[in-house]
């Protein structure tokens, strides 16, 4: 690819990677404020992983997990925020969920010059499949987030969505426990005084 068309296409990207900032989550900003946006959610995440890399099995690339936390949400542009507890937990994972979020995928990752679209792709991919130990930890720190922002702004979803302790525990925990199970041990403490 010539520099002229590699450069017009990586700011394409970037162009387009900016409407990610009006993409407006459930979740709101620690002090209840405001929701957040989803450009702060995918920053917040990766001062997350900066910040708990202690938290991370043996053998995790905090780097990769970055770079997983940063590029995770992008599909929400043409997607938009599916929150975990909407629907009773069903729209998260639900076929039209995924395929949708597969479709935007192709098109913002297809922005990209062929080396740079393969290699974020595919840590997209991995992400998504939540299957290595860089993406589950990344999973879980995508999960626990909200949690944290949630039990600081007094319930927020979980107050809009009637969330009990056990569907926390099903649709959020489970996941943060399986990348982070110290990390859930001790959130696990914390938010259960709020659904008691």
């Amino acid at each position: 690819m010539l520099s002229e068309d590699r450069l017009a296409a990586q700011f394409a990207f970037l162009n387009e990677a900016d409407r990610l900032k009006s993409v407006v989550r459930a979740t709101t900003l620690c002090d209840g404020s405001r929701p957040e946006n989803s450009g702060e959610h995918s920053w917040h995440l990766a001062l997350y992983a900066l910040t708990l890399a202690d938290q991370a099995e043996p053998g995790v690339d905090i780097n990769r997990v970055i770079r997983m936390l940063l590029l995770h949400d992008l599909v929400e542009i043409d997607v938009g925020d599916v929150p975990i507890h909407s629907a009773n937990g069903a729209a998260h994972a639900a076929p039209e969920t995924v395929a949708a979020e597969q479709r935007a995928a192709d098109r913002i990752f297809g922005l990209l010059p062929p080396d740079l679209r393969e290699n974020f792709r595919a840590l997209w991919d991995e992400f998504e499949a939540a299957e290595t130990p860089d993406a589950r930890f990344a999973k879980s720190l995508d999960r626990v987030q909200p949690v944290m922002a949630n039990l600081q702004s007094g319930g927020g979803t979980w107050i809009t969505y009637d969330v009990t302790f056990d569907q926390l525990q099903s649709r959020v925990g489970s996941k943060i426990d399986r990348g982070a199970p110290r990390l859930w041990a001790w959130v696990r403490e914390k938010v259960r005084p709020f659904f008691a």
